[in-house]
């Protein structure tokens, strides 16, 4: 039976891979930080859980350092904070989402890269906010444009391991953190289906994992404009 292990298992993407993943016979190693969630995920088949706040470096090495032999490791956690007001910068929100967003994924992996065995996989959970430059994102697009080039770099380096990398970056799909949002989400998606998405890719072990196709192909087509035409096209929509 192999093994995969998930954080930010408690809601959302995470939530659904979990559940994906057990149905598919893998042992589930579910990560987060609600008892109660990690409670309701440990009560199916082949799925156990660890509490921990992934910003906690030593929290993070004492509970994942020991887990033994990982397939899959699938680095998903994370949050999204708006900056309301860039000329009255919040350096504790800007803070508080990197470290959510990529110093708990640089802890992860401290812990959890040596366990991947040669054959075994990573992903990254990015965003396709991080293809344009998006108002308001100052936070949450930095931290995924730093996941990105982490995954990138990671793809290289651990290519003599024999341990391939992955990158996804989903368009909208509806979770708990996307709910809290105050405007339009075209294509959106659920939660199940973007697992499905994920895992589907994770199987024929694509590095760039991207979806719903449709809204990512097009923000991918717009970031090939020059700069000053998307700034052009980001001023139209927000005084509209």
């Amino acid at each position: 039976m192999k093994k995969v292990l998930i954080t930010g298992a408690t809601s959302g993407i995470g939530e659904a891979l979990s559940v994906h993943y057990q149905t598919l016979g893998y042992e589930v190693v579910a990560c987060g930080r609600q008892p109660d969630k990690l409670a309701k995920l440990a009560s199916y088949r082949n799925v156990s859980s660890i509490a921990v706040d992934l910003c906690d470096e030593q929290q993070v090495m004492l509970k994942m350092q020991q887990l033994g032999k990982l397939d899959l490791v699938i680095l998903n956690a994370g949050s999204c904070e708006y900056m309301d007001d860039a000329k009255n910068f919040d350096g504790q929100l800007f803070a508080r989402v990197i470290n959510s967003n990529l110093i708990a994924m640089g802890y992860c992996l401290a812990a959890l890269l040596p366990q991947i065995p040669a054959g075994g996989q990573l992903a990254l959970l990015g965003s396709s906010a991080s293809y344009l430059p998006f108002s308001r994102a100052e936070a949450y697009g930095a931290s995924k444009a730093a996941v990105a080039y982490l995954a990138r770099s990671l793809a290289l380096d651990l290519k003599a391991q024999q341990i391939d990398v992955s990158l996804v970056s989903p368009g909208f799909v509806k979770t708990p953190l996307t709910d809290k949002n105050d405007f339009a989400m075209p294509m959106q998606i659920s939660a199940e289906e973007a697992a499905k998405q994920i895992a589907n890719g994770l199987q024929k072990r694509v590095f760039d994992i991207h979806f719903p196709k449709k809204f990512t192909l097009i923000l991918k087509t717009l970031s090939l404009l020059p700069d000053s035409w998307w700034r052009f096209i980001s001023t139209r929509i927000l005084q509209k």
